[in-house]
């Protein structure tokens, strides 16, 4: 619901919001420079004073004002001919030309009205409106994604846009807020709909009838110091009933032109001085700085207004459109998606056809806005939910855990959890997992036990379809086609091959980057940007299933650069291997932004044996920077699979890797890498003591040699891995 209202007055508002923001943006700037321009007066100086020096400089003076910035202007009359001036108080002179300036005016009226007049102005504050509703929306959005309020600095992850997006929003949203509403407060004041604000005391019935004091004689001006002057009106010449109106930031008040004497005063209400706070905030008037710090977080509006876009096209993009879709509150079955890069989405659209053909009424959502109170007519929840990185919940899942806790399972739903992953990784289905044993643990009974699907299986699919529809008395046939993310053409550019004397051939195979449209340019999707470390998919011939490999290159070095080992009946890697110089394959690309040896200057101690050299080789390779990388890579043969021997010999020269460590483990003396990682023990523990962040790519049973021999060598540190991949410092990418 809240992305919804969220997202809503974005995209309908996105061209009033951006306008809003870029002229107030450009407003901001003129309250500092006018104060930078403006010349100051002495401290301790009076308005009796001031006035008595423009008064001698300019003897027809009918006003005097002084601005929040401190300029000074005066309006006089020479003769018939009117006159205005920028004044020096120091002299009573003026200085610069007192006519507004072009460029604000514009400026102004375009922020104000779109030139439109009261039309424009009532345009203009819904999209004051707007912003303030996706201020406030937007914070309980970056709020749910970070984890809670006390995290809203936490670190992000997912695609560039979303980070982008988020990342300015957490910034700038008290900005937002406050220019949005005290937008608003003065759309509703011009308009008359708020209350009146007070009036000036009335105007004086009795005055002395003489004229003739100067003002530097009055009393009231000489105790009133310049600086809470605002405007100063002298009496109508000739004319012995007028009198001085003073206006400062306490009142208004009437001096009397014949004796001095205060004629009537009121006091500012606290209405006004609501009303005038707002003022400030809105135009920076007296608080330049703050006018500053607010038309910079506006200048991010246009910024998320773009990102923004983008996450809505990729939304729309990665789920498919479902017909059909109950509300809540009326299906039957509630059928709720957990979900990293859409393609879970595709199977629950697969179910809900098939469930809506067989007479059911079917709601489909996300698990985030899981909420069992709305289900008044459902029958069953089905949870078909994937698994990002280490057992974390996928983008479309987030919070949904806690929402479970927080349920008793009275309602009596039965509920089933199907599971979405890989075989090749460790933490196989462990989200949907956690969510079967939460649901257990809660309460809630099971429709049917878990099950899960292995490398997006159509086969596991259609057998746990026959299994629902059993359950439901139903004929299910889910035939399910995976749609695939869009694909480019790769073409090999050139392969060096290895493996050969130990039976297990592998080839570096290097392909030219694919053309990139103008669109993948701008929202940077595609191949227009890439990492080593991110997967592209390949979808052998004979096979509805990708598989997935990471790239040992990213977008700066020119090339698409993976490293494949051939696996007897292996459909993918037998037919990668057999390439040959210009032939082609259908690839797509997939980040994995949470293998990234991130930013900084602590050490890197990167881990890998076999093809599992690919990535760690591509940072080795983008290492212009020179961090300290320690290299270790365990091989079978030095004389067969030595992977990338001569470049790594010349990253080392150029001082790109720090250290290399290889251990052989078809020597006469078996070495494997776990084996190297012990024999540097001490050098291991002293990098972690200063900070470096572990990074493990290769097969499953290495990776758990790893964490072994770590577990050993860190544990008279007081350390572990566990601890270490808590706060993020240890991070492995295994099949």
């Amino acid at each position: 619901m809240i992305r919804a209202f969220h997202r809503c007055p974005g995209l309908l508002a996105l061209a009033l919001v951006t306008i809003l923001a870029l002229s107030g943006a450009a407003l901001s700037v003129f309250p500092a420079a006018e104060r930078l321009a403006s010349p100051q007066a002495e401290a301790g100086l009076s308005v009796a004073t001031l006035a008595a020096r423009i008064q001698a400089a300019y003897p027809g003076v009918e006003q005097i004002r002084r601005q929040p910035s401190g300029r000074i202007t005066a309006y006089w009359f020479d003769g018939n001919t009117p006159g205005a001036a920028v004044i020096d108080p120091a002299t009573g002179q003026g200085v610069a030309s007192a006519d507004p300036n072009r460029a604000q005016r514009w400026l102004t009226r375009l922020h104000r009205s779109l030139f439109l007049g009261d039309g424009g102005r009532i345009a203009m504050a819904a999209g004051a409106a707007s912003m303030l509703a996706l201020s406030l929306s937007g914070a309980v959005l970056v709020a749910r994604r970070v984890g809670g309020w006390r995290r809203w600095f936490g670190r992000l992850r997912g695609p560039l846009a979303g980070r982008v997006h988020v990342e300015i929003a957490r910034l700038a949203v008290i900005g937002l807020l406050l220019s949005s509403a005290s937008g608003l407060w003065m759309s509703a004041s011009t308009f008359d709909l708020l209350p009146d604000g007070g009036s000036p005391p009335a105007f004086p019935t009795e005055v002395s009838g003489a004229t003739g004091v100067a003002p530097d004689r009055m009393p009231v001006l000489q105790q009133t110091p310049l600086a809470t002057l605002r405007e100063l009106s002298f009496p109508a010449p000739g004319d012995p009933t007028d009198v001085f109106t003073l206006k400062t930031d306490r009142g208004t008040g009437y001096l009397d032109q014949g004796s001095g004497e205060l004629r009537g005063w009121a006091d500012l209400t606290g209405w006004s001085r609501v009303s005038e706070t707002l003022y400030m905030l809105h135009t920076g008037q007296g608080a330049a700085l703050l006018g500053l710090v607010l038309g910079l977080m506006a200048l991010g509006v246009p910024v998320m207004g773009a990102t923004g876009v983008l996450i809505w096209h990729a939304g729309r993009r990665g789920r498919p459109r479902i017909r059909g879709n109950q509300p809540a509150g009326r299906a039957e079955t509630i059928l709720l998606v957990g979900s990293e890069g859409g393609s879970t989405w595709g199977f629950a659209a697969t179910l809900h056809a098939a469930l809506t053909a067989g007479g059911q009424r079917v709601h489909i959502g996300p698990m985030s806005g899981f909420a069992p109170g709305r289900y008044a007519q459902a029958q069953r929840i089905i949870l078909l939910a994937a698994t990002y990185g280490d057992g974390a919940a996928p983008a479309s899942a987030k919070g949904f855990l806690d929402r479970l806790r927080d349920t008793d399972g009275t309602r009596a739903i039965p509920l089933a959890v199907l599971g979405f992953g890989d075989r090749s990784f460790p933490a196989y289905c462990a989200f949907a997992k956690a969510v079967a044993q939460e649901a257990s643990a809660k309460g809630w009974p099971e429709l049917m036990p878990f099950d899960s699907i292995d490398r997006q299986s159509p086969q596991d699919f259609a057998r746990w379809g026959r299994a629902l529809g059993q359950v439901l008395g139903l004929d299910l046939a889910l035939a399910h086609q995976p749609v695939l993310p869009k694909t480019a053409t790769l073409t090999l550019i050139s392969r060096r091959d290895y493996g050969a004397e130990v039976q297990a051939p592998a080839a570096i195979l290097r392909f030219a980057l694919p053309r990139v449209s103008v669109w993948q340019r701008l929202s940077r999707g595609g191949f227009a940007r890439f990492s080593a470390g991110d997967l592209i998919g390949i979808l052998p011939e004979g096979s509805a299933v990708p598989r997935l490999y990471s790239l040992a290159s990213g977008r700066r070095d020119g090339f698409i650069e993976i490293v494949v080992r051939r696996h007897p009946g292996g459909l993918a890697s037998s037919q990668l291997t057999a390439l040959a110089p210009g032939d082609r394959v259908t690839a797509f690309l997939r980040r994995n932004p949470a293998f990234r040896p991130g930013r900084g200057r602590t050490p890197l101690i990167l881990i890998g044996a076999g093809t599992g050299i690919g990535p760690l080789a591509g940072f080795v390779r983008g290492n212009a920077r020179r961090r300290p990388i320690h290299l270790f890579f365990g091989l079978r043969d030095p004389q067969s699979d030595f992977f990338y021997d001569e470049e790594l010999l010349g990253w080392r020269e150029a001082g790109r890797l720090t250290r290399l460590v290889t251990a052989v483990s078809r020597a006469e003396r078996p070495h494997h890498v776990q084996d190297a990682l012990r024999g540097e023990a001490a050098e291991i523990v002293r990098l972690i003591r200063g900070g470096a962040r572990v990074m493990v790519c290769g097969g499953r049973d290495m990776a758990t040699g790893v964490a072994d021999a770590l577990a050993e060598i860190l544990a008279p540190a007081g350390l572990s891995p566990a601890a270490l991949k808590a706060g993020g410092r240890y991070v492995e990418d295994v099949y």
